[in-house]
């Protein structure tokens, strides 16, 4: 039986698409359509319900420890407040998940995790918990709210103190408080753009969206679907699971090599990662030169040599042009190459550039 979140009635009221994702029915668009929602959070801003996202407490003595254990980033030297991004590895090096957490106090973290892995990854770090800690699944007592775009502060400013709004990227406020709604309220994001995601009690939710849309109208917020926030991740480039890791996929094949930490001691997937040595295939940048818009699960040739596969891709509104992610043999991965991308039976040219497709303007 697919859920509901509480957000649901608000969802199908305004013109929400609804559709299954992870598990819950969530709107793919509203009645704007994708590409006005995507293009209102690279210029002003867009509100997403995304409280199908799962949260996990790590809590005691040996929480750090866990967190150092079980994901491959090093979780020391963390103050609170402060988020940190993390794969999640299986004893093959391949990818269970990837995570953000929050450090609450030394003895207490904010794990978040993707939607249609909340009971996999919650299973898994009771699995492999050690020592004296906690895991606790408190999905149910939380609703998420993405509120993005260059005019999410300005917004947050209408209806909470600034001391309620953190400063700095991946940062939050544990106690923060909008027109009397305790929140939790984080500086990040899946767009590519400056925001917040806002945690609160379901209770909360109905009160708390109607406010931030009431508080953005006349800054031209729009209710924002999976669909933009699809399109939005893939023009900046950030990796889904599912897409360009998954279990047989290791973090360092798919670009993530930044956040494993190999001069720790021990973490689940070292010795497997290490044995793996330098990655074979390396994830790139696509734009499409010929007719047609690039899927996942392409083929990807270099002439008569097939390469690689798509691992996302779609028309992006901003640049008005195909663009996706792939992952190919490391030797043809060489940015300014020309490839084809094999589209429903046809070959479509196409050339490897950087990524990421979508990065912010600097702040002047």
């Amino acid at each position: 039986m697919e859920l509901k979140t509480p957000l649901y009635d608000i969802h199908v009221s305004t013109g929400g698409k609804i559709v299954e994702f992870g598990g819950f029915l969530m709107p793919v668009q509203y009645g704007a359509g994708i590409k006005k929602e995507h293009m209102a959070v690279r210029t002003a801003c867009g509100l997403f319900d995304v409280s199908h996202m799962g949260e996990v407490l790590c809590k005691g003595p040996d929480a750090l420890k866990n967190l150092n254990h079980i994901l491959t980033n090093d979780y020391n030297g963390m103050v609170n407040g402060q988020a940190r991004y993390s794969p999640v590895c299986n004893e093959n090096g391949g990818v269970v998940d990837d995570v953000i957490v929050y450090k609450v106090s030394d003895e207490e973290y904010f794990i978040v995790v993707n939607a249609a892995n909340r009971s996999k990854d919650y299973q898994w770090f009771l699995d492999h918990q050690i020592g004296d800690v906690e895991f606790t699944d408190v999905s149910d007592d939380y609703i998420q709210l993405a509120l993005q775009g260059p005019k999410a502060r300005d917004i947050l400013l209408k209806v909470a103190d600034e001391s309620d709004i953190p400063e700095k990227y991946y940062t939050c406020i544990f106690d923060g408080d909008i027109r009397g709604m305790k929140c939790i309220i984080s500086q990040t994001g899946y767009t590519g753009e400056d925001g917040y995601e806002i945690y609160s009690a379901p209770e909360n939710a109905e009160k708390l969206w109607n406010l931030l849309m009431e508080a953005g109208e006349e800054f031209g917020i729009l209710p924002c679907g999976l669909g933009a926030r699809d399109t939005l991740r893939l023009e900046a480039s950030m990796p889904l699971y599912g897409h360009e890791m998954n279990d047989d996929i290791s973090p360092r094949e798919t670009g993530l090599g930044m956040f494993i930490k190999m001069d720790k001691p021990e973490f689940v997937g070292k010795e497997a990662l290490e044995a793996k040595g330098e990655p074979k295939i390396k994830r790139i940048g696509i734009r499409a030169l010929g007719r047609g818009i690039i899927r996942e699960h392409c083929d990807i040739y270099d002439g008569d040599v097939k390469i690689g596969t798509t691992s996302s891709g779609t028309f992006c509104p901003f640049f008005g042009e195909s663009l996706a992610m792939g992952l190919v043999d490391r030797e043809h991965g060489e940015i300014g190459s020309r490839i084809q991308v094999d589209i429903r039976g046809r070959l479509v040219e196409a050339e490897i550039v950087k990524t990421p497709f979508y990065r912010k303007p600097s702040k002047a």
